[in-house]
């Protein structure tokens, strides 16, 4: 097997750019080329999404280094057997294709000069051996595939969608729908995680945006690209905002470009007053504040969605090693495994429990807010008060 990890597509910024510098420093053939080339230009009309984007780019870039370097094939040569043998490959990959952390594809955001510790597959867990994709990555993979190759084929680059011959797509599903997986912390895990926290930023001042970044997590149930650096602009302290009645609200543009507020808990804003304290700050932003959430530490702007998880998993460390030391290594294993959007998951689930569904879904932003009326008001105001008892210390039998 001819093992080339490095990573063969631009981020968002670039990949609308011209190919020839990357073709003649990368030495790809003439067919690689040309895949490349069409691939791009599949990308290049997803830029609107860095969500969308990244999904698609992470997919298509691991079936062209399979088919480069594992079959030795390009996309004009798939059929019916390539794509269900990469499918299987893709279900459980070689260990030397994993990476056990998120690391940088490529120094200076550049492709041309690709981090050596890069790996198409990434297991958060660490677990290298033990990675086998989930339901949830496979079902991604197969739609960005028979998105991507559907494109190819209304640009002519491809005669037939060979994914649509794919009659038992399930069967790469099966697996894990035997199982139960919740991705969410259990109380215990979650009290481990948050007290680490607290802990640390006790000591010492570095983890008190560690400490904040859980808090946000927890009680506001916000996914990482709503508080990280993306196209859609850089979250600022002025995004924490009173109403006419006092009352504290965090106003974000969410998946799929949608704008919605969500009610912040008095304990939110403690933990708000805390972090800016920490930073020589008032204790509560004022109005319109354009000081960033979540700046660089060196450097100028907010961090991205890849230093957040650093510094989530650098929490999660900790508490697994607290784990350990009190026995209670299942609750360390299952935790090893988990990522930051099941800080977002375990917010709701434990929301669900004790305030209003529609009060859940609005602020959770899995439908649009629109207030147009005074009864819509009324209803804002009695969602806010249902918020302003959340908890960063949840009762464990709450969750």
């Amino acid at each position: 097997m001819n093992k080339n990890f490095s990573p063969i597509l631009d981020g968002i910024e670039s990949v609308h750019l011209s190919c020839e510098r990357v073709y003649d420093m990368c030495r790809f053939s003439g067919r690689q080329a040309e895949d490349l080339r069409v691939v791009r230009g599949f990308l290049a009309s997803y830029t609107g999404s860095q969500d969308t984007f990244t999904s698609y780019r992470r997919d298509i870039e691991r079936l062209l280094l399979w088919a480069w370097y594992v079959q030795n094939i390009t996309l004009k040569d798939l059929n019916r057997e390539h794509v269900v043998a990469f499918l299987e490959f893709a279900k459980k990959p070689p260990a030397e294709w994993i990476m056990g952390k998120v690391v940088a594809r490529a120094k200076y955001g550049d492709i041309n000069q690709p981090n050596p510790e890069w790996r198409p597959f990434s297991s958060r867990g660490g677990e290298v051996k033990q990675y086998v994709a989930s339901q949830a990555t496979m079902r991604a993979l197969m739609a960005s595939m028979s998105t991507c190759l559907t494109y190819l084929v209304q640009e002519q680059y491809l005669e037939q969608n060979v994914m649509l011959l794919i009659r038992q797509k399930s069967r790469f599903l099966q697996k894990e729908a035997e199982q139960i997986i919740t991705r969410k912390l259990s109380g215990v895990q979650w009290k481990y995680v948050i007290n680490t926290a607290h802990e640390l930023a006790n000591t010492d001042d570095r983890f008190e945006r560690h400490l904040f970044i859980l808090s946000a997590f927890f009680l506001l149930g916000l996914r990482i690209s709503e508080l990280a650096v993306t196209e859609r602009g850089e979250p600022v302290m002025g995004d924490f905002y009173a109403d006419s009645g006092g009352r504290y609200w965090f106003k974000t543009v969410g998946k799929g470009n949608k704008y919605r507020e969500v009610a912040c808990p008095d304990q939110m804003l403690d933990a708000l007053s805390r972090y800016r304290l920490s930073r020589d700050l008032s204790a509560l932003p004022v109005k319109a504040e354009a000081t960033l959430l979540l700046p660089k530490l060196k450097g100028r702007g907010g961090i991205g969605t890849r230093q957040i998880r650093n510094l989530v998993q650098e929490i999660f460390d900790h508490a697994v090693l607290k784990l350990k030391k009190d026995n209670q290594n299942q609750l360390a294993a299952d935790l090893r495994a988990a990522t930051v959007h099941w800080l977002r998951h375990t917010s709701i689930s434990f929301d669900v429990m004790n305030r209003p569904t529609e009060h859940v879904r609005d602020d959770a932003g899995h439908e649009n807010i629109t207030i147009t009326d005074r009864y819509i008001e009324v209803e804002r105001i009695r969602r806010h008060e249902s918020a302003r008892n959340k908890e960063l210390y949840p009762e464990e039998e709450k969750i």
